[in-house]
């Protein structure tokens, strides 16, 4: 265990390798702050971090400090955003002695709070413990003692400017990166996530793993969303760099990242035509991004790629590799639900989507005896979810032919449909439910009945109901509004929800859920058009 902080451990918090004028003063800050924590509270840390994690949080909160007086804009710009969307500038803690654009010690206790919360998962911390108060005040004393002496880091502000007229992705995409993975703020989260796959990769000692390492970091980079806000890279960097800041816009439209097999139609001096196999979509590819165009001779090649739309434009962003023509792997695309759902994205026409999801919930109202959630026991599942289809399918009043001609279409596009989708959820559970979820569809739970006593659930159990609430707020796998359900309609007869750290966690319950759920917080239509 490390038992000093040298400046290997400071730059990795940085999006530079090579030491600074300011970071001597600020590798000594943080040796400060490594002492008086390990004065104080170390024993209580060491029940969840060990030293070298202390050590990165001394790092961490020093960067905090570093970043109010070198005006980068990262923490005022989590703070901005939290207070548009709360009306208050942190969770938790009172602020109502709040000095923005200064450091306060309610920011401390927050930065503690949300780094032991990243840099291990295994427990949740409560920010109402009285240890991280404890260490947060005596910080706030060195730090005050500084205020007025700290160096700015003009080298750091750099990272996060972008000229007002950039055109390149892949400046953007830098940009963004260095946010994600080499800035203070989200190194317990994204970055050290990112390490973790990374070195699952290396692992595995595959000859193609450069090819696997650079792929998984784009896809982590475009689709991820940090702890902090539910938010991804592009939201970051537009905010960071301002809302009124030309660029800003880009980044915020910048598209999903569809990854996949296409058909090679050809090419003309800016682009490069290609045919998403699974959809039929066409996509002009700049060649501005794609340096292989010479080595595509063949129409109806096969080219598996990552694509991302900026400004307009679609460019290579992630691996990509040519193959020739392959008549099964275009059947096996055509029929894959997966495949199309790269690329729901773009035609989720969202009022048709919408008007859809509408019908169907109006439909499982009618099915449900007036409730969007279901209880049963798990091996009921699979014959009550075609009762309902069958019950949907119904209310649609078509005829024999609009079916056929349905179907015919469908095939026409290369679905067959195939999959089997009969699943045992018998093996895993012994209780159910099924929610429909407006945002998204139908929803199944296994084994949280107990989160809700309501009438029509004969499987609740209060002995069972703090488990399974929590369980249900802090799982990535279980929905926003199923979450959100279970507190609207039940929360007052939940005895977690109604004792004193409960009702606590219930003032902040979506910052809580965001930072829970991440990128499953925003529920997304589970809906394919085919045919």
């Amino acid at each position: 265990m490390e038992r000093k902080i040298y400046l290997k451990h400071w730059l990795e918090l940085k999006p530079y390798n090579k030491q600074t004028t300011t970071d001597s003063y600020y590798l000594i800050l943080s040796n400060e702050i490594r002492d008086a924590i390990f004065g104080c509270e170390n024993f209580v840390l060491k029940r969840y971090i060990n030293e070298n994690d202390i050590n990165l949080l001394s790092c961490f909160l020093a960067s905090y400090f570093e970043d109010v007086i070198s005006e980068t804009n990262i923490w005022r710009t989590f703070v901005s955003i939290h207070f548009e969307l709360y009306n208050k500038k942190l969770p938790f803690y009172n602020t109502n002695e709040y000095y923005d654009d200064e450091i306060n010690e309610q920011d401390i206790a927050f930065l503690i709070w949300y780094f032991l919360n990243t840099i291990q998962e295994k427990k949740f911390i409560s920010p109402y413990n009285s240890f991280i108060k404890i260490i947060a005040s005596e910080v706030m004393q060195i730090l005050e003692e500084e205020y007025e002496f700290a160096p700015e880091n003009n080298f750091l502000k750099q990272f996060y400017q972008l000229d007002n007229n950039e055109k390149d992705y892949y400046v953007a995409r830098h940009y963004l990166d260095t946010i994600f993975f080499n800035t203070y703020l989200f190194y317990p989260d994204t970055a050290v996530k990112l390490q973790v796959l990374e070195k699952e990769i290396l692992e595995e000692k595959d000859e193609n793993v450069m090819m696997y390492l650079n792929d998984s970091r784009d896809n982590f980079l475009i689709k991820k969303a940090t702890r902090l806000l539910a938010l991804k890279a592009k939201e970051w960097g537009a905010h960071i760099l301002g809302l009124k800041h030309p660029l800003s816009i880009d980044l915020l439209s910048m598209s999903q990242k569809i990854s996949g097999y296409f058909l090679y139609k050809g090419q003309d001096e800016s682009d490069i035509f290609l045919e998403h196999i699974a959809t039929g979509k066409d996509f002009k590819l700049t060649k501005k991004s794609y340096d292989y165009y010479t080595e595509l001779n063949e129409i109806d090649c096969i080219i598996y790629i990552g694509i991302v739309q900026w400004k307009n434009q679609w460019w290579f962003s992630g691996v990509n590799f040519i193959t020739e023509f392959d008549a099964d792997l275009i059947l096996d695309e055509r029929n894959s639900a997966e495949s199309r759902m790269q690329v729901n994205f773009l035609d989720h026409q969202k009022e048709k989507t919408s008007e859809l999801l509408k019908q169907q919930l109006d439909a499982f109202l009618s099915f449900n005896n007036g409730s969007p959630i279901a209880f049963m026991r798990s091996d009921k599942i699979d014959e009550f979810t075609k009762k309902y289809t069958d019950f949907f399918n119904n209310t649609l009043n078509l005829t024999k032919k609009q079916k056929q001609e349905a179907e015919k279409r469908a095939r026409k596009n290369g679905y067959f449909n195939n999959e089997d989708d009969n699943i045992d959820f018998s093996e895993r559970s012994k209780t159910a439910l099924f929610f429909f979820n407006p945002n998204s569809g139908g929803e199944i739970a296994l084994e949280i009945n107990s989160a809700f006593p309501l009438k029509n659930n004969p499987f609740f159990d209060v002995k069972k109901s703090e488990n399974d609430i929590k369980f249900l707020l802090m799982s990535e796998e279980l929905s926003t509004e199923l979450a959100m359900y279970c507190i609207d309609n039940c929360s007052d007869k939940l005895p977690f929800l109604n004792n004193e750290i409960g009702k606590r966690y219930l003032e902040d319950i979506d910052f809580l859920l965001r930072f829970w759920k991440k990128e499953y917080y925003h529920s997304k239509p589970s809906i394919t058009y085919t045919g």
